[in-house]
Order: structure tokens, then C-alpha cells, then sequence
């Protein structure tokens, strides 16, 4: 019969089964579920014939458990290749969550015992199947390229030449630029036409402290762009610096965010003049420090702060150490106060505790890395969907991936995943893939480790529980032109661009001098590098378009569109002066606490008469309209214009004139139109 038949082919020599009757169904272990799996079944049916085998006694028995129950086994001893090609084949139908690795370390033999299948095989790939040496890191490589090389991705080298790249963001104004943080404190652009900006976007250098040696945290941590950014051109930075009196000592720093305004003039650049301090916190060491920004479906700014490394002894020896260590912080920007940088929302935990600060989200973080917040997904309590990795304290190459929630405490709380790195290299947080040109990965969290290994964790929509497999990049038959299947250097950091394409940084060397830095772009081998229908219209940046943005001379504008009053000023758009005690006799503030007077009037609030004509203020003099006067001897003289801003002559009668007459234009112009910055801006607030 067949299944006899199909015996008899693998031991056709010598065999334990007569060719003419079935071989012995062997119990079908519990491991397995009921299949109807072509390829499975048909795996199975060949198992069967183990006990065909001249070598039976030995793959049925293990010599370790002699004279046990648990020495007789249900499936022979396979062949650590031959136990992988049974399991991706009936992963299906094993009952429990078994990995290859676990169900193999069940059902394959140890290094040099027998294993089926021991008959001769037409087609051996890699090292002969019944030699066991060398056999794990073959078939590490042939389990992925076997069952999952038309799944594999390949990458797209976008540009390189990066002084170790922290992260790369977008600003949601549909111009498609990328923002490439590098951690000295430059912002640089990426264009959509492929072109890398020399001039950067942002450049704090000067601000920044930044670390050289490997493991130092500090620099350039992250940027986030606010929601209305096309609207009122704000965006928020945190960098550490040392720039403060108290933070003293080569361990101190401060951890710092600050929110800026792009430039009413330079859609490219950011005006560093409108730095606003939100937040600030101490530092002891330069390690576990976070700092990662990012805005939530919600319009708050969460803020991911580690640990620092400080321990209970430092919080009693020290002061002035900040209780927001070890947090996620949520605030709300969208103020109109202008005293207080932020507000809290009401729906935080804590926001009427005495006993935790009210900016506080969530708590329980040791040593943050990059965390990515769904703009889509919302759960039924209404809760983001927001991941962070975590490496662990002790351990680098442990971490787990956790899912953050109002009010809980992670030193207690469960992860998503836990997971165990090779190499001993710490987790690298990503992105929730919501593209187009890589489609099979839509809704997938995109993450890594720092040696390359990239993952991917998935929600169950039934049971809800993440899923975590490995995503693998392909060889370079399949990775082809300008794709590559490997990651040049650690992996620093992954990206997102307005699309929802994720991207990864990567650096040979970890230095800040070290322009060994490239950004690459997570592709889809099976698709087209640029896909019609994943294109979408580019945008040119255009300046901030709210009035305040155009308007507010003297102050700031508040992400809301409220013009702030730097002191001295007031007014809609604070471009009325205040003068303090006000000015007399009818004299003019023109800048806080600057009077500009009436002919004849002098001092600082033009409280006295002036008796000496050449004490008159000269902007004053050069204010005075055209007199010619009543008599009858006239001559040519020079008046300054004030409204044309220019010296004219004019014909003066010889009496009952005013000061602003002059003998010679050079006289005239070398009193009005004073070349010194503070008479220039004096006489621009008159003409204002």
C-alpha cells in the first residue's frame, strides 16, 4: 500500500517494515491539533516511518532517562533542519505559543546522537543533516531564507554624511521635509527633492552639552512640532546643558525644554530669539536621561524622563533634584497665559494631588528610549495607543517594549513584550507603521535593537495581545539597485516621515565629529520604490500665516495666537510703549520709559521748560513742521521732511520760524539722519 510504499522508499535497504503492510500509526502527540495541512500531513505520514528505521531503539529512546516512563518517546529525535521544516509547516496546528527554537529543543537530539531523517536525502542543504555540528547558525540564516524570504524587506539608502544623527521627524505641513536631528544641536533639512540643506534649521550648538565618549546621553535628545504648526510655527526641543550658575561639576547638567518660533522671513530656519523655557530638570549623570517629545492625538506635549540614575541616597543628600525623574509628563501648550509656559490638563492623574507634581502622566521609567504614539488608534476607554522601550537597568541586552497608560506604575506594571537581545545590545524604540508603499506592515510597531535586528509587535484584534516576530531584511538578489539588505553600524534611531514611511539612522562610529551617519528608508522589495498611489502632492513651506505671527512686534505670540508683552510694552500686538511715571506737556513715549517732547519741554517725563534751544531733543527739532515765517528778509534754508525722511529748502522769511531749519543740507542731514543704531530706532518709534 502507500504508506508502506513510502517506508520502504526511505529504507529501501534495509528496513524494519515489510514492503506489503501499512506501517504502524504512531499516537499523534498531543502537541498537535487535528490537520488537514497538505504539507504537514505529509510530514507527518514520513515521521511515521521512523519506526521503520534500522536505527528505531535509537531515535524512539533516550539514554539520559534509562528506566523511566519519560525515555520512551511519542516522535523520534529529529534533525534540528528537519524539526524547523516540521514546524513552519504545522505551526498552525501546535497547540500553544511555541517558538521554533522551544518546540525544536523538545524534538531534536543533542550533538552527535542519531536523528531522523537517518536515510539518505536526495537534496542536503547546508551541513549533512545527521552531523549536528555547526548546524544552529545555518539554519538561523536558512529558517529565515527558507520560509520567509518573499517576506523580507530591503532598505533605501536616503542620505549620509550625518554627525551622529538622534532622530528625524516631520512637521505636518505638507511639504514633506524631513528633520534630521544631529545630537552636537543642529536641526538640518531634508527636501523632498532629495537635496540636504546646508544651512541648518535650528542650530544651538552653543546651548547644547553634548556627550563624545560612548554611553553619554547628552545632546541634541528630540523634537517634536505642534500640531498647528502650519498655523503658528512652534515647535518644542529638549537638549541637556550646562549653561546655568548652579549646575556646577563635571556630572551636572540640566535637561531642558524649550519651545521656539520658525522665522516670519525663512520657512527653513528657526528665529532662536523666541527660546521659551517650559520645563527644566536637574541631572546627575549622563545616562538614563530620555527626553524624548511628542504630541498625542489629544494636542498635549508628553515627555518621556528617565531615571537619571539617582538613587534614594542622592535624593536625601542633594537639593533641588526634580520629582519629574523617572516620568512621562503630559502639559498642555495651547495657553493663553502669559506668565505661565504651560497649563495642566485636567483629565492627569495627579492633578489634584498634594503628593505627585501635576504634570505627571504616568511614572515607574528607568531608561527610556524612543517612544511613538498612534494617531489612530484609540482603545474603548479612550486611552492613545503609545509604546516606549525600555532597556533594563542591569542588564543592556534585556528590555521590554510597554504600552503607556494614565496613572500606572511601571516599576509594577506588565510589558507588551520582554525581550532578550543578542550581542548584549540595547532595544531602539520606533514607529507604528501607517504608509503605503510597505502595506503588509500597516499597524505594525517598527522597532530594533542597536546591532540591527529589527522587529515588529502587532495587536491581536480578537484577543488583543501583541505579537512579536522578527522582520528580516533580504539578500541581495532581492534587494537590488539602489536597495541594500544590510544596516551599515548601530542602529541609533528610527524616523517617521509625513506619510507614515519609517526610516532608520544608523553611524559606523559614535562620534559627534564622525560624519559616518545614513538615513535609511524601510522598503518593500515586491513594490515599487515610489508607488502612484502612495503619492501625494508637495507643498511648498510657507511662513506662519496667524496675525499675531505677522503682527506682535515686542512680545511673543502664544501657540493659541496671543500676543505676550515683553515689559514696557502693551497693546493688541504690543506696539504701544509704557512710560513710567507718564510723559507731561504733551511729550510722546516712544520705548518703555523713553519720553519724546514738545519743543521747549525737556527731562525725563518732559516735566521741565527747556530755556536753552540747544538742549531741544533732535528728533524733536527734526519733527517740527515748516515755518517760513512773517518778514520780510528771506533767504534759503534746509528743513528736514520727517515724512519723506529727507533734507529740503525752502525759502525762510527771516522771523518767527522754528528749530528745524538749517543753513546747510550737511547740517541738516548730520542732525537728522543720525547714522548711531539707538538714534535710528529712536527716530523709526517717532515715525511709528
Amino acid at each position: 500500500d502507500a504508506p508502506g510504499a513510502a517506508c520502504y522508499q526511505l529504507y529501501s535497504r534495509l528496513s524494519c517494515c515489510p514492503r506489503a503492510r501499512h506501517s504502524q500509526q504512531l499516537p499523534q502527540p498531543e502537541i498537535f491539533s487535528v490537520t488537514n495541512n497538505t504539507e504537514c500531513a505529509k510530514l507527518l505520514e514520513e515521521i511515521n516511518c521512523a519506526q521503520c528505521s534500522p536505527h528505531a531503539q535509537n531515535l524512539f529512546h533516550l539514554p539520559d532517562l534509562e528506566g523511566t516512563l519519560d525515555s520512551e518517546l511519542v516522535l523520534p529525535l529529529l534533525c534540528r533542519d528537519y524539526c524547523k521544516q516540521l514546524y513552519f509547516a504545522c505551526r498552525g496546528h501546535i497547540a500553544g505559543l511555541l517558538t521554533a527554537d522551544e518546540f525544536c529543543n523538545l524534538y531534536t537530539a543533542k550533538d552527535g546522537q542519531m536523528c531522523f531523517p537517518d536515510s539518505p536525502r536526495k537534496q542536503v542543504q547546508g551541513p549533512d543533516s545527521n552531523s549536528l555540528d555547526q548546524m544552529d547558525k545555518y539554519h538561523e540564516r536558512e529558517q529565515l531564507n527558507r520560509k520567509h524570504k518573499k517576506n523580507c524587506y530591503c532598505l533605501h539608502k536616503v542620505v549620509g554624511g550625518l554627525r551622529e544623527p538622534t532622530g528625524v521627524v516631520h512637521c505636518g505641513d505638507e511639504s514633506q521635509r524631513l528633520f534630521i536631528l544631529e545630537k552636537e544641536g543642529f536641526v538640518k533639512i531634508f527636501t523632498p527633492d532629495g537635496e540636504l540643506l546646508k544651512e541648518p534649521f535650528l542650530n544651538i550648538h552653543k546651548h547644547v552639552q553634548s556627550g563624545i565618549k560612548g554611553g553619554d546621553e547628552r545632546g541634541l535628545l528630540s523634537l517634536a512640532f505642534h500640531p498647528k504648526y502650519k498655523r503658528n510655527g512652534k515647535l518644542y526641543v529638549s537638549y541637556t546643558s550646562n549653561q546655568e550658575p548652579w549646575a556646577i561639576g563635571p556630572h551636572d547638567h540640566i535637561l531642558r525644554v524649550v519651545e521656539y518660533t520658525v522665522s516670519r522671513k525663512n520657512a527653513n530656519q528657526v528665529d532662536t530669539r523666541t527660546a521659551k523655557v517650559l520645563i527644566e530638570v536637574a541631572e546627575l549623570h549622563r545616562k538614563h536621561l530620555g527626553g524624548q517629545l511628542l504630541f498625542g492625538p489629544d494636542g498635549f506635549l508628553y515627555i518621556f524622563l528617565g531615571d537619571g540614575m539617582i538613587t534614594l541616597d542622592d535624593m536625601e543628600e542633594m537639593d533641588g533634584l526634580s520629582d519629574f525623574t523617572g516620568s512621562i509628563l503630559r502639559i498642555d501648550v495651547d495657553t493663553d497665559s502669559c506668565s505661565a509656559p504651560y497649563a495642566i490638563p485636567r483629565s492627569n492623574p495627579y492633578f489634584n494631588s498634594t503628593n505627585q507634581p501635576p504634570e505627571i502622566f504616568a511614572h515607574g521609567l528607568h531608561n527610556p528610549g524612543r517612544c511613538a504614539v498612534d494617531q489612530y488608534l484609540i482603545d474603548s476607554n479612550g486611552n492613545l495607543t503609545i509604546l516606549c522601550s525600555e532597556s533594563n537597568t542591569l542588564n543592556k541586552s534585556s528590555g521590554r517594549i510597554i504600552k503607556i497608560t494614565r496613572g500606572k506604575d511601571y516599576e509594577k506594571e506588565s510589558p507588551v513584550v520582554k525581550f532578550k537581545s543578542s550581542g548584549h545590545s540595547p532595544l531602539v524604540g520606533g514607529f507604528i507603521y501607517r504608509g503605503c508603499q510597505s502595506r503588509r506592515l500597516f499597524g505594525n510597531y517598527i522597532f530594533g535593537d542597536r546591532n540591527g535586528q529589527l522587529m515588529s509587535l502587532q495587536q491581536n484584534p480578537l484577543n488583543k495581545q501583541w505579537q512579536e516576530r522578527a522582520l528580516c531584511l533580504s539578500s541581495s538578489a532581492m534587494c537590488r539597485n539602489s536597495l541594500t539588505g544590510q544596516i551599515w553600524g548601530s542602529v541609533l534611531a528610527f524616523g517617521e516621515d509625513e506619510l507614515g514611511e519609517v526610516y532608520i539612522l544608523a553611524s559606523i562610529k559614535s562620534r559627534t565629529q564622525s560624519p559616518s551617519g545614513k538615513l535609511y528608508k524601510l522598503i518593500d522589495p515586491k513594490r515599487p520604490l515610489f508607488p502612484e498611489e502612495c503619492k501625494r502632492p508637495v507643498q511648498p513651506p510657507q511662513p506662519v500665516s496667524s496675525d499675531c505671527s505677522r503682527q506682535c512686534r515686542n512680545g511673543h505670540c502664544t501657540p493659541t495666537g496671543k500676543c505676550c508683552c515683553t515689559p514696557g510694552w502693551e497693546g493688541e500686538f504690543c506696539r504701544v510703549a509704557k512710560c513710567d511715571p507718564v510723559c507731561r506737556h504733551g511729550g510722546v513715549c516712544v520705548r518703555p520709559n523713553k519720553c519724546l517732547c514738545k519743543e521747549s519741554y525737556t527731562g525725563a517725563q518732559c516735566e521741565q521748560v527747556d530755556r536753552n534751544i540747544r538742549r531741544v531733543p533732535r528728533a524733536a527739532v527734526c519733527q517740527q513742521p515748516r515755518k517760513n515765517g512773517n518778514c520780510n528778509s528771506p533767504t534759503w534754508q534746509w528743513f528736514f521732511n520727517a515724512e519723506g525722511r529727507q533734507c529740503e529748502q525752502f525759502l525762510y522769511s527771516g522771523c518767527q520760524g522754528n528749530k528745524n531749519r538749517f543753513n546747510t543740507r550737511e547740517e541738516c542731514e548730520q542732525t537728522c539722519l543720525p547714522r548711531s543704531k539707538e538714534a535710528t530706532e529712536l527716530m523709526q518709534q517717532v515715525d511709528k
